[in-house]
């Protein structure tokens, strides 16, 4: 769970900065998307982004940390 949430948090950071096609970051980039991209998405049909600020990741983040809880609880 810790490495797909820092895999989350790498993606947010990537939207900051330009990423030109073809280059080394650009792939990496993709194969973020390709990881997080669908978890996110399930997210982002429920929040509409306010003020240009999408924030389904801290949504998809708290789900993702509530589940983890939820299934530690039922296992101990």
């Amino acid at each position: 769970m810790n490495f797909y949430e820092i895999l989350i948090v790498v993606y947010c950071l990537f939207s900051f900065f330009p990423i030109r096609q073809g280059g080394f970051m650009y792939d990496v980039a993709m194969v973020l998307n390709s990881l997080v991209g669908p978890y996110l998405n399930l997210f982002r049909r429920i929040t509409p982004p306010m003020g240009g600020l999408d924030f389904s990741p801290v949504i998809a983040l708290l789900a993702l940390n509530l589940g983890f809880r939820l299934l530690v609880n039922i296992l101990l």
